[in-house]
């Protein structure tokens, strides 16, 4: 059983300021899940000071809530922020994160492989967004999920998408930014759902929903979603960046042995169990303050989750999938390992534990 380092240890090591405001972003989160009034999919939330943000597709546009707390953002009132004036198609996964004081949100939209990314941004969270933005991703293919966020003083992108332009499987990709809106370089792949947990619902297979968080030790992890979301086999599984390893290159990236947070036992890592009131727990958005993974926090206490799911004993399907509260933490001497693949077989470092 892994040991936890006492959060008001963490405390003295640290910024006092910043794990202040942690210990009170934690205690603000929920101990249990709890099934939202609100009938959707793709949370993404953010906390900036005591305010908790969300948004979320709306169909033909994306709607931002505020609120006091993550479960009471399914009964704030949604203001459309952005409307489909442009005939871009289905829009999917809205992803709202901050850079230098502007609020920035990320959006696919398109029909069947015409899905693309775009952004939208404004000084304000549920105003004064102008028209979007479509991001230049390179080698222009499919694109959904995507989400910036800033690593080692450098911006990164990351995205699911297909290598080339038909619906074999979906991949986790990643590319630099020199600006929020501007992608630079080449795409990386740094995932591909081939590991057999990952692969017992396909047509397509999936690897998607990617959340960056940074760990106690200041190592990157990539937390995604596995197995069509059209099914109860829906998890979620990490991508740990091994220390001091290179963002861009796959083989420095170490995946779990299996489901992190998921509802079927077969596909759970060892050690983790699946979950008893929920199925398919997926799409998931770590309540991180002001969306920035440098604010990431600590070992020690549980912090605030949002991900949707289908309620156990309701059909599954996307019409019955809720946004749910939950929490996390971080779990110590996480071993994962690969075989057949160059570099080291195995890293051990931080994993996570998820809980309803």
């Amino acid at each position: 059983m892994t040991s936890f380092r006492s959060f008001r240890a963490v405390l003295v090591l640290t910024v006092s300021g910043l794990f202040a405001a942690l210990l009170s972003f934690a205690s603000a989160g929920p101990a249990m899940a709890e099934q939202t009034s609100l009938r959707a999919a793709d949370p993404s939330v953010i906390r900036v000071g005591s305010t908790y943000i969300s948004a979320q597709s709306t169909g033909g546009g994306i709607a931002v809530r505020q609120a006091s707390s993550t479960a009471g953002l399914a009964s704030a009132s949604a203001r459309q922020v952005w409307s489909d004036t442009q005939g871009r198609g289905e829009v999917w996964a809205p992803e709202l994160t901050t850079d230098g004081g502007r609020y920035y949100i990320y959006f696919t939209a398109g029909r069947g492989s015409a899905h693309r990314m775009f952004v939208i941004s404004s000084a304000s969270p549920d105003s004064g967004y102008g028209g979007e933005t479509r991001l230049a991703l390179p080698d222009d293919k499919w694109a959904i999920d995507g989400t910036m966020f800033t690593f080692s003083g450098q911006r990164w992108f990351v995205w699911s998408g297909w290598a080339g332009d038909t619906n074999v499987e979906q991949n986790l990709y990643i590319a630099r930014m020199s600006s929020p809106t501007t992608p630079t370089g080449a795409r990386n792949v740094i995932s591909q759902p081939r590991e057999s947990w990952e692969r017992v619902v396909g047509n397509p297979y999936i690897n998607e929903a990617p959340e960056a968080i940074r760990d106690p030790g200041g190592q990157l992890h990539i937390v995604y979603s596995a197995n069509g979301s059209w099914s109860d086999q829906y998890c979620l599984a990490d991508l740990r960046l091994r220390a001091g390893g290179d963002p861009t290159y796959v083989w420095d990236w170490y995946k779990s042995n299996g489901c992190l947070f998921g509802s079927n036992r077969s596909t759970m890592m060892a050690g983790w169990d699946p979950t008893l009131y929920v199925n398919g727990p997926g799409h998931h958005t770590f309540v991180l303050l002001n969306g920035d993974i440098a604010t990431s926090p600590p070992a020690g206490p549980r912090f605030p989750l949002m991900f949707h799911a289908v309620a156990k004993g309701t059909p599954y399907s996307w019409d019955n999938r809720y946004w749910y509260t939950g929490s996390f933490a971080w779990w110590g001497d996480t071993t994962y390992r690969r075989a057949n693949v160059p570099g080291p077989t195995s890293d051990t470092g931080w994993g996570l534990k998820f809980f309803e």
